[in-house]
């Protein structure tokens, strides 16, 4: 831990269970619900609530393990705005999309729901599927693969998906997906260097209306600001870059962030804790262990129009392994509160506190 900082990571729950690694943490937007999937081609689901130990504590418990059903790892996986379907990507290039037997809407923590079952599976990559993420209005879902294309699918009722665009604007693997947070606007990255920006043209299809260049390598997370109107990318460059939205289809990087020894495979913008002009947390992790929390804050200068300062680190978070994943969760009263996933197999809670 770094004394002079003004905050630190305090970690609330240690989360075995994987028996491979374990690729990404997704909380669930609507209900006290963390997923974690892994190599071992499950996706495991954790309840958490208050602990009796004190207001602040929470106590997290396993819930239940899908077993997928996919042949290969399941590297990525993305809860619809609703709460209530979970999509995962799998590296048998297959996208599987679940739903639990009995949805209540009730605030419980999902313990007495029925088992979750595979309401349609989505074929059309050729090769591993990278990622998969929701649209805010969760009416679409993208997904990307090393077979260098991003799909688009239409939400459709009764567990219909159609799709609305193969796009093959990259000439390498795809690395991550993102949706902006209140637009249909899709960004993913690329082991291209290259993050491209997609919109639907109502009188054609989805295309490509911005390729934003900078990074010297891969492009392994991206992530938008709460307010929509950052992206912050991370990179086998050793780099984060933050793009600005300068005009409504033009982007431009703005600030540069370095703080890893190895590559950045995850980041994650919150909206944190502070001051109204603060656009919030990012956190940033990957290759050596070490998770980064900065505080991002507006300037008045057009030159250098955003400034960052580093909260709070935590080095070795999951030990000598590399950490794949990191999230913020979405919910409100729960701001401080992020979840990594490492090659240990585990899946770490932490809450951002006072020095």
């Amino acid at each position: 831990m770094d004394v002079d900082l003004p905050c630190r990571l305090e970690l609330i729950s240690d989360l075995p269970g994987h028996d491979e690694r374990a690729w990404q943490v997704a909380w669930n937007p609507t209900k006290p619900l963390l997923a974690s999937c892994s190599a071992d081609k499950s996706v495991r689901t954790y309840s958490y609530r208050p602990s009796d130990h004190g207001s602040k504590s929470l106590a997290f418990s396993h819930v239940g393990t899908i077993p997928t059903g996919h042949t290969k790892t399941v590297r990525s996986i993305a809860w619809a705005p609703s709460g209530k379907t979970l999509a995962a990507g799998s590296f048998d290039s297959n996208v599987s999309v679940w739903e639990r037997e009995d949805v209540s809407d009730s605030e419980d923590s999902g313990e007495t729901a029925g088992d979750w079952e595979c309401v349609t599976l989505l074929e059309g990559h050729e090769t591993e599927c990278k990622s998969v993420g929701y649209s805010s209005s969760g009416t679409l879902l993208a997904s990307c693969s090393r077979d260098k294309t991003v799909w688009i699918w239409e939400v459709q009722p009764d567990a219909d998906f159609e799709c609305m665009g193969v796009l093959m604007e990259h000439s390498q693997d795809v690395k991550c997906v993102a949706w902006h947070p209140s637009e249909e606007i899709l960004a993913s990255g690329s082991y291209d260097d290259t993050i491209k920006l997609y919109i639907d043209d109502p009188s054609e299809d989805w295309y490509c209306f911005s390729t934003l260049s900078g990074h010297k390598s891969t492009v392994w997370s991206l992530s938008w600001s709460p307010q929509g109107s950052y992206l912050a990318s991370s990179s086998d460059d050793l780099t984060i870059r933050i793009w600005k939205r300068v005009e409504e289809h033009k982007w431009k990087s703005v600030l540069e962030l370095r703080g890893h020894e190895r590559s950045i495979y995850s980041i994650s913008w919150g909206v944190g804790k502070g001051a109204s002009e603060n656009l919030g947390w990012l956190a940033t992790t990957g290759g050596d262990g070490k998770i980064n929390v900065w505080e991002i804050t507006e300037t008045q200068h057009t030159k250098d129009p955003l400034s960052a300062k580093l909260l709070a680190r935590v080095s070795g978070a999951h030990d000598v392994n590399d950490i794949n994943s990191v999230s913020w969760c979405p919910r409100l009263n729960h701001s401080d509160l992020l979840a990594t996933a490492g090659d240990d197999g585990l899946v770490k809670v932490w809450r951002v506190v006072p020095s």
